[in-house]
């Protein structure tokens, strides 16, 4: 019954680790900045401790680290949901390393960070913004010398749940039709760091990226409209609309149609045999997920916000 601290417990990948170390009986203190709002009291129903804690105040999260034996660590992506606005990568890098300095102050035997795939290639070639800011929180990490495990995963599936790829009954997003693109379930995250947890002397010390399928878009969208029971045709936006949008997203793209993760999705899957790859997301979760945004998209007569304005891990 060790307690582990999990940063953004509301988030995504909060969510799915949280209920991860509680089906494993660990305790969960559920970093929140709002823990009275609905999200976090739904964590406290499931058995988590929702407590109050800011990424921006070092002494909030010491507090709440003392006495914990592990912490996940997770920092919002520039241009994805829910950041505050006008947040930067310089900001992601700065509660990355203030979680990983309050690790360090309370004496966190186990540290688990949420990096990005292709983070460790930065010494051979020019990665997305998004990608070096994962890999500076990581050297700090590093340089704190605190027991460490870097989680690498992919681009989301649950990107095609909603506004990110979904528009105007059609997959769209910037991705080449045909170049292979790597992808994950997020509950697959909370998976590993569950197994990172439960397995410290097999963890510790290691970054391993994660992907649990390789498709090409127009794969992922046959996929998704077998699923849903409709077509949905695939759209490749030109990288021109995404470079209104900033130029560091349309790198982003622009990097994975042309190098891409390289994880080993069979290596991945060796490691936890329960993996999801895009057939099985859909059956579980996935189809149902986007079924209900269509017909509440389809209901509003309107798409809910225009294409290419997120990056495409977060």
């Amino acid at each position: 019954m060790k307690t582990i601290v999990v940063m953004g417990a509301t988030g995504p990948q909060g969510r799915a680790v949280t209920a991860h170390l509680l089906a494993d009986g660990w305790k969960v203190r559920a970093v929140t900045r709002d823990p009275d709002g609905a999200a976090a009291r739904e964590l406290a129903r499931a058995g988590a401790e929702p407590v109050r804690a800011d990424m921006d105040d070092t002494a909030s999260l010491t507090a709440t680290a003392e006495g914990a034996h592990g912490l996940f660590s997770v920092q919002p992506t520039v241009g994805s949901p829910g950041t505050p606005a006008g947040f930067s990568a310089e900001d992601e890098v700065r509660w990355g390393r203030n979680v990983a300095d309050a690790a360090h102050t309370a004496g966190i035997r186990h540290l688990v960070y949420a990096s990005l795939a292709g983070a460790g290639r930065h010494d051979t070639e020019v990665l997305p913004q998004n990608t070096v800011s994962k890999w500076r929180i990581e050297r700090h990490i590093t340089r704190l010398g605190l027991p460490a495990t870097f989680l690498r995963p992919v681009s989301f599936m649950e990107n095609y749940t909603g506004a990110y790829h979904l528009h105007d009954g059609a997959v769209a997003t910037a991705f080449a039709a045909d170049v292979p693109q790597q992808i994950m379930a997020v509950d697959d995250v909370g998976a590993f760091a569950a197994l990172a947890f439960a397995r410290p002397g097999q963890w510790i010390g290691r970054a391993v990226d994660l992907a649990g399928d390789e498709l090409t878009p127009r794969q992922i969208a046959a996929a998704i409209s077998g699923a849903v029971g409709r077509r949905l045709p695939y759209v490749q936006i030109p990288i021109e609309a995404i470079a209104a949008a900033g130029e560091e997203f349309a790198y982003a793209y622009t990097w994975l149609n042309e190098r891409g993760y390289r994880a080993d999705v069979a290596f991945t899957r060796a490691l936890h045999p329960g993996l999801m790859d895009l057939r099985t997301w859909l059956e579980r979760t996935g189809a149902a997920r986007i079924a209900g945004f269509l017909a509440a998209q389809e209901a509003a007569g309107r798409s809910q916000e225009p294409p290419g304005t997120t990056r495409p891990d977060s």
